[in-house]
């Protein structure tokens, strides 16, 4: 029987997330797969060794269109190389991520640099993230691996709303008025006096429109407004944060990141059933409390309050937080596991994520814990700590080289099919638009061509 999403759902949700992240305190982590110095430092030598392929690769410039794609199946057998190697994954995890989850993402980038060319590298790799999420709840729902105009409008919000809802030079009472338009938009509503970042989100709504339409798929529309709403209380949440106590701003965080990834499952198919709802309210905490650790720092530079960033600023170590949301992840994975489709290769490729990405972010933000945590912590890295913050290091000062990286994987051989659908979607829905937003497209079956709106 399909949900209905409205906010006291997700209060209920949130409310027993909280229950389960209270049983995963104060009890230790799972074991999982320890490495000895000498097993990392093989597995740093295959990570150098793929960063210098790639580098190699880039260096080179290629001109021609054809050139550039033969750099991009270079590059990916060097991926492959470096999954086999230093991650340690099986070939047939390695397939799954050459062979589904980087085109996803490279299709998503050339989609976002067709739809706005301002958009930034960082913009579309925001986009792209959410686009794996939601590809990676295709196959433990019963669908095929696969990006979706649906898919490309709900990514593609998050650089025109959440990046604007996060910049620290707008007011707050800029925000709000920016979310209540947004709202309106959402609701279907048409907007007079549309600015381009106004036109862009209708558009955006337009592409999920077309793939579900409202009448038919009022979940999707639900779920959209549910992680506004959450959008909104994070919004309001600076102002007033240091008044909320652990319990309340976990709640928040469980909102926020529980509706964002229960829309992405909604996008699947247009529908969700209870077990497939819970499950995704689940990953989508756990990511979210994921970020806020990763965040950390910056967190507390903006004066952002998470838990994570609250407990590092009064000075408590992070080590019961980090274990907290070690033995979290393992629910999260127990609930996937009892849902009947994704193949064990996934899964394990999921679980692996997961536990990677707290790791990293523990590596990351080393002074946050104790000397005797993090020693134990690096056991179950692939990678030894230092190695892992000198690498970051040096991805941050070659930005130009990897912004060229990025441009070779737009170059694409033709994804006419999808271009079609896309135009297909949106054009069902701009007679409901203003007539200014309405001509931003001009379609053909082997072209779609967007021009004016622009994200800033």
């Amino acid at each position: 029987m399909a949900q209905t999403y409205s906010w006291p759902w997700v209060e209920a949700e949130v409310a027993e997330t909280v229950e389960v992240w209270n049983r995963c305190a104060g009890r230790p982590p799972k074991a999982g797969p320890r490495y000895s110095p000498s097993e990392q430092q093989r597995r740093e030598k295959a990570y150098d060794e793929a960063l210098e392929a790639v580098e190699r690769e880039v260096k080179r410039a290629p001109r021609t269109k054809a050139a550039r794609i033969e750099t991009q199946d270079r590059i990916v057998a060097a991926f492959a190389r470096f999954s086999a190697t230093a991650l340690g994954l099986e070939s047939e995890a390695t397939k799954l991520l050459t062979d589904d989850f980087l085109p996803v993402g490279t299709t998503l980038a050339r989609w976002a640099r067709r739809f706005d060319e301002t958009l930034s590298m960082a913009d579309i790799i925001q986009a792209c993230r959410n686009a794996w999420t939601a590809c990676g709840l295709q196959p433990l729902l019963g669908a095929k691996v696969r990006i979706t105009p649906a898919i490309i409008g709900y990514s593609l919000l998050y650089p025109y709303s959440d990046n604007y809802l996060d910049d620290e030079g707008i007011t707050a009472k800029e925000k709000l008025r920016f979310s209540e338009r947004f709202r309106s938009l959402l609701q279907g509503e048409v907007l007079s006096h549309m600015n381009r970042r106004e036109q862009a989100l209708g558009l955006l709504i337009a592409a999920i429109e077309g793939q579900y339409p409202r009448d038919r798929y009022p979940q999707v529309f639900e779920c959209l407004l549910a992680i506004h709403q959450a959008q909104e209380q994070s919004v309001a949440q600076p102002e007033s944060g240091g008044d909320y106590g652990d319990i309340e701003l976990l709640r928040k965080s469980c909102a926020k990141g529980g509706s964002s990834v229960v829309a992405d499952a909604c996008l699947v198919h247009g529908a969700l059933d209870e077990k497939g709802s819970r499950f995704a309210f689940e990953w989508g905490v756990l990511l979210q409390l994921g970020d806020d650790l990763q965040d950390v720092r910056d967190d507390m530079r903006r004066g952002a309050i998470t838990l994570f960033s609250r407990a590092a600023a009064s000075g408590r170590p992070l080590d019961n937080l980090a274990v907290q949301l070690l033995n979290f992840g393992e629910e999260v994975g127990a609930s996937m596991d009892k849902l009947p489709n994704g193949a064990g290769t996934l899964k394990a490729l999921l679980k692996m994520s997961w536990r990677s990405l707290i790791i990293t972010a523990v590596a990351y933000s080393h002074e946050f814990f104790s000397t005797g945590f993090l020693k134990e912590a690096e056991r179950c890295s692939p990678f030894r700590f230092g190695f892992l913050r000198e690498r970051q290091a040096r991805l941050a000062s070659r930005q130009g080289l990897y912004t060229m990286l990025f441009d070779i994987f737009l170059e694409s051989e033709g994804d006419e099919e999808l271009q079609f659908a896309f135009s297909e979607c949106t054009g069902r829905k701009m007679s409901t638009c203003p007539p200014k937003v309405g001509l931003l497209f001009s379609a053909a079956p082997d072209e779609l061509r967007y021009s004016g709106v622009k994200s800033r």
